[in-house]
């Protein structure tokens, strides 16, 4: 029975769904312990609504964003001014 699951067609299958949970699983660490408006503990919910701003936008503006904030939005940006703009290269 196990030979049937664990034939070397379904590695990919293993690991495209195990990064998948692993995505889902860091998201739900990260919410949990550094979202401002996520709440675990009983004293911190039951202090209501925070305008806490600035915790917000530092949760909201992390490394990645800051990263991508100048740059265009393009995957492969050589490539794309290599096909669209002949007469640069």
């Amino acid at each position: 029975m196990a030979n049937r699951w664990l034939r070397p067609e379904v590695y990919p299958l293993f690991a495209a769904v195990g990064a998948a949970v692993g995505i889902c699983g860091f998201q739900l660490v990260r919410n949990i312990c550094i979202n401002p408006e996520v709440r675990v503990s009983k004293e911190n919910r039951a202090a209501g609504v925070l305008d806490n701003f600035t915790e917000g936008e530092k949760y909201a503006e992390h490394f990645v964003r800051k990263f991508v904030r100048g740059r265009a939005p393009e995957i492969m940006p050589s490539i794309n001014s290599f096909f669209t703009d002949p007469d640069k290269n």
